[in-house]
């Protein structure tokens, strides 16, 4: 089992970590700071550093998985292409360092994007969160105006509301279903209590539950502007969100 340090710090850039695993899928680690796909969220890259200096690039993040496909506990670090990674060994000690400022990105996106389910009340059934680019799919058939959402945004971030992680039992959020807001991903359930996300202070904008990595504060985001509204069917409305300038 992976510990999972980006959990309780979104901001820890490195660790150190010992390997406990290699296979054909990639490289687990006792404890990492690399955010695994999941939840819309994309993996993180960034590099293993060794004890003499050399360095194995990561180019991705994923869960584990067991041989009949069922998720585990681990987190595999998955090494870009064309490395010879052959002497890597169990019981390794190496330096797990994400790459920042992709992550940075990921991080404003996914706040902003839950910025977006305070402006439009309505599921989403559908999220990518890229470093590039971010978008909801909502459950709904009215439409949206691009414009009035760039500038919701901008009211939200300058209003600079604290970001906090928290968490509640599986038994509040079962008598509390409307917390879940996505119909895609259903939060984890069965360690006894699952992590939350509330935007705002004494004025909530935002309380859900989420995994992801998120900055602390929505005045970090800085300048997102909705790029694009798109029908993605009668009952689907698309957000696609980029970053200004």
């Amino acid at each position: 089992m992976t510990q999972d340090l980006f959990r309780d710090d979104a901001y820890l850039r490195e660790c150190t970590a010992t390997i406990t695993a290699i296979g054909d899928a990639g490289i687990v680690l006792d404890r990492t700071v690399f955010y695994p796909l999941g939840g819309g969220q994309a993996g993180d890259a960034g590099e293993l550093r060794r004890a003499d200096g050399r360095v194995v690039a990561i180019a991705d993040t994923r869960k584990g998985k067991a041989e009949d496909g069922s998720p585990t506990a681990d987190i595999v670090h998955v090494p870009a292409a064309g490395q010879d990674v052959s002497d890597l060994r169990v019981g390794e000690v190496v330096t797990a360092r994400i790459d920042w400022a992709r992550r940075h990105r990921l991080m404003r996106f996914h706040t902003t994007t839950h910025l977006l389910c305070h402006l439009v009340p309505q599921l989403v059934n559908g999220c990518s969160i890229t470093p590039d680019y971010a978008r909801l799919d909502f459950a709904m058939t009215d439409a949206l105006d691009k414009d009035a959402l760039t500038e919701g945004i901008a009211r939200l971030v300058a209003a600079a509301h604290p970001v906090a992680v928290g968490s509640i039992s599986d038994a509040e959020l079962d008598a509390n279903p409307a917390l879940v807001k996505s119909m895609s991903v259903q939060p984890p359930r069965g360690s006894g209590r699952v992590r939350t996300i509330r935007i705002g202070g004494e004025t909530l904008v935002d309380y859900q539950p989420c995994g992801g990595t998120h900055v602390a504060n929505t005045a970090e985001i800085g300048a997102v502007v909705v790029t694009k509204i798109e029908k993605k069917s009668a009952t689907t409305r698309r957000v696609v969100l980029g970053f200004a300038g």
